[in-house]
């Protein structure tokens, strides 16, 4: 929220330095985010004061320039050459000193300096109005009147103020001050409390009394009252208005907080919702449809055209207001119509106040993707009993800028007022929560400063009414917070002890163990990467052929981004935008990773689940010349990263197993690692169509590994020590023919569980298939096994034994045949 420092003073008794003020709303619980200054004149035209002419000569060597001399209030009269036509003697100036810099309307800035020209010393600029950036015209220097001080400052001649821009970081629930007022309210009362009684100076309220009746008739649906989304509503006519541009200090207080000025009456309701924080919309009179206003719901789909002059189609739940037909003019508390709203030609306006539900404007802002300043003022919530004084502030403007009068009894549908919420608070738990023990006065000060009235008092406790500006406000644990917050966080002691306690961290620590894989894939060459949790819906479909089930992605409403509508259910698609925006940056050789959680939603819940994923694509290394570099990454680059992470983490990993993929979404082939039915990763080459639609230019490969299942197996693993061996290890290598489609993985699983504590190590070292290998569907694998006993020297006859054992069991399960 922006506030203006000027005119936040306008509402204070007393003066507060900006530098204090920032300092103040911080310790009140409004955090400053940024205080920036702001001149109404680029330069603030310091050097630039009022002169007087005192002589005016013709230049000897130019007949369009004057030599004058110009008094300022200095000791000496200035020799000034000046161009313009009407420059005469007498008259008041604005001289532009030497070393003074101006900044004009266009063109770079110019800094003065003593000069010739043609050869007649200059001492200064008189100046024009472009010339100091106070307007366009160039027709001649300004002529300034009469009555101005001589050697005054231009600054002050043309009462140019410099202001403070203030940007508040404002949370949720402080409804009370998204205006001015509301934020002149709090620091009021932080002065009050520190002992410096400081009065809020509320504007002068006009009483409002129609000259001339005109019809207008107001009605609340039934449906609405009873879903309470129009609790207060209230509104006035006003006729013989004259729309146009608004007066100067109207155009400078909203430019000042960011809002474009339009035409006064606009102007006008933007002031007060800054004001007061109270949203206001006018209507052409002459527009609505038998003079009735009607707030009600339309049915579902009915379009709208707003002001934007987009179209809208409108849900059965988007509270409207209506004209005598039923015909939408603005969507309640949110954005107006483009057919009744104010045009130069509009004389008569119906001006609307109203109490919107919050909910109900969050609702239907969020729907349409519509946020506007009069919704995010809703959504936090507004002061039900404020409705009338913004009412009648915005009325009285509009006569007092715009001309016209009062055509209509002011009109105000209140069935069930607002009552203040009743709470008690008790010193003791004040005190105890605060940690400070604060009098019952001064307690009792800082209620009264914030406008909170107490109904009874007694030793013990306070039965406050909490005024309806304060919607968040409903317990006594608020209550002591609004205390607090006034009383200044800074003055609460800080305790001399610190009392901790220590408790051990989860086993296994999943921060620990992936900071240990990040550390090894990082060494690895590999550049970790953080993707939204954000996606976008039709990945699933472009990319994944609907693979994941519609009713199992979750679904957002994301009203800033309508693209990313749904939480990821893979890491894959971070990964291949980052792969992509790498490519288009000359940059295709890649080896990324990501830490993140996927999202799938089940019949009873949502499932998050922590991932690791792994990305490859390009070149094997980088240009070196002592390396190939035109070796590409492979499967065999993925599958022996994946493998080298998970052997970091699980002692048991050759209880793991990998079965090929049949029918994946993602991958042309690929290898599924589990343990029984659970799934520890899954890894291969995407398909080219992925990569295709990705627009990316060569093969990729990813891995996406279940964190939460290595957990559970780091869980269960045991670590284990043991003594440096004393007796040697035998090799022994056999050549398997098998079917071509066996997967080595199958004969490792079954080597280690007839090797037992014996078998050490087993290794494939060679892949070969000859003609009739390929003829008959089968391949040569050639592979090592590596036996040791801890506790004797093997002899030939206990490896023999093993060899054969190994060799039956591979011919049971998988009809392998030993290559002669």
């Amino acid at each position: 929220m922006i506030i203006s420092y000027n005119w936040l003073s306008q509402y204070l008794s007393a003066t507060v330095p900006v530098t204090e003020l920032v300092l103040l709303l911080t310790d009140i619980g409004l955090e400053v985010e940024s205080c920036d200054k702001v001149q109404a004149v680029k330069g603030g035209l310091e050097g630039v004061v009022v002169g007087v002419v005192v002589s005016k000569d013709k230049h000897p060597d130019a007949d369009k320039l004057s030599v004058t001399t110009v008094d300022i209030g200095a000791e000496k009269l200035l020799q000034i050459v000046c161009g313009a036509p009407n420059v005469a003697a007498g008259q008041k100036v604005a001289v532009a000193t030497i070393g003074a810099t101006i900044y004009p309307s266009s063109g770079d800035p110019l800094t003065m300096k003593r000069a010739k020209i043609r050869g007649i010393e200059s001492e200064g600029m008189i100046c024009a109005e472009d010339e100091l950036g106070l307007g366009a015209s160039h027709a001649g220097i300004m002529v300034l009147h009469e009555t101005a001080t001589v050697g005054m400052p231009a600054a002050q001649y043309f009462e140019l103020t410099d202001d403070y821009i203030i940007e508040i970081g404002l949370t949720p629930n402080r409804s009370d001050a998204q205006s001015h007022i509301g934020v002149a309210q709090d620091v009021a009362a932080a002065f009050t409390a520190k002992g410096t009684p400081t009065q809020v100076v509320l504007p002068t309220k006009t009483a409002l009394a129609y000259a001339q009746k005109l019809p207008i008739n107001v009605t609340i649906s039934k449906d609405v009252n009873s879903a309470e989304a129009c609790a207060r509503y209230a509104g006035v006519v006003l006729t013989g208005v004259q729309v146009a541009e608004s007066p100067k200090w109207l155009r400078e207080r909203l430019l000042a907080v960011g809002v474009r000025p339009i035409n006064n009456i606009v102007d006008i309701t933007n002031f007060v919702l800054h004001e007061y924080g109270q949203p206001l919309h006018a209507f052409d009179y002459e527009k609505i449809e038998e003079s009735t206003v009607s707030v009600q719901y339309l049915p579902k789909g009915t379009p709208f055209i707003a002001l934007d002059d987009q179209k809208y189609e409108l849900h059965e739940a988007d509270l409207m207001i209506c004209d005598g037909n039923g015909k939408g003019m603005c969507i309640a508390g949110v954005f107006g119509g483009s057919e009744s709203g104010i045009s130069d030609e509009t004389t008569t306006i119906f001006l609307e106040s109203a109490y919107f539900d919050a909910k109900s404007v969050r609702r239907t802002a969020t729907r349409h993707n519509l946020r506007t300043d009069a919704s995010r003022t809703f959504e936090k919530g507004i002061d039900p009993n404020g409705v009338l004084n913004a009412l009648e502030r915005a009325a009285a403007l509009i006569l007092e800028l715009a001309g016209g009068s009062v055509a209509s009894e002011k009109i105000d549908i209140y069935p069930q007022p607002i009552q203040p919420a009743q709470v008690t608070v008790r010193y003791a738990q004040i005190n105890r929560l605060i940690g400070n023990d604060l009098a019952p006065e001064t307690v009792k000060t800082i209620l009264t400063a914030l406008n909170i009235a107490t109904i009874k008092a007694t030793e013990t406790d306070l039965l406050l009414a909490i005024p309806t500006n304060k919607s968040d406000v409903t317990r006594e644990a608020d209550v002591i917070e609004e205390i607090l917050r006034i009383y200044g966080f800074n003055n609460i002691a800080i305790s001399s002890t610190l009392k901790t306690a220590l408790t051990p961290a989860d086993q296994p620590d999943s921060y620990r163990l992936r900071n240990r894989v990040a550390d090894a894939l990082t060494a690895q060459g590999f550049t970790e990467i953080m993707a939204l949790s954000l996606t976008q819906s039709r990945y699933v479909t472009d990319l994944l052929n609907d693979s994941i089930a519609a009713e199992a992605l979750v679904y957002i409403h994301n009203t800033s981004n309508k693209g990313l509508d749904i939480m990821r259910p893979t890491l894959l698609f971070g990964a291949l935008e980052s792969a992509l925006r790498n490519q288009n940056r000359q940059n295709g050789d890649l080896k990324i990773y990501e830490f993140g959680k996927r999202y799938l939603r089940d019949s009873e819940d949502t499932r998050e689940t922590l991932c690791l994923s792994i990305l490859l694509t390009g070149a094997q290394n980088g240009e070196n010349w002592h390396t190939n570099t035109t070796d590409k990454v492979s499967f065999y680059s993925l599958k022996a990263t994946v493998e080298n992470t998970l052997m970091r983490l699980v002692p048991s990993f050759g209880s793991i197993q990998a079965t090929p993929m049949t029918a994946d979404a993602r991958f042309a082939y690929g290898v599924t690692l589990h343990r029984g039915a659970q799934i520890i990763a899954e890894y291969g080459r995407l398909h080219t169509a992925i990569t295709k639609k990705m627009e990316l230019k060569q093969e990729v490969f990813y891995a996406e590994i279940n964190w939460e299942s290595v957990l559970k197996m780091v869980a269960k693993a045991k670590t284990k020590f043991m003594e440096l061996p004393k007796f040697p290890t035998v090799r022994r290598d056999l050549a398997l023919i098998v079917d071509a489609t066996l997967s080595y993985s199958k004969i490792e699983h079954i080597a280690r569980k007839e090797g037992k504590k014996l078998l050490q190590s087993v290794n494939l070292f060679d892949v070969y298939v000859n003609e009739q290998h390929a003829a008959a569907g089968k391949k040569s694998y050639s592979v090592s096994f590596v036996f040791q006993d801890v506790e004797k020297t093997l002899k030939d006859s206990d490896i023999d034994a093993m060899m054969q054992k190994l060799i039956a069991a591979f011919d049971k399960e998988i009809g392998a045949v030993v290559r002669a």
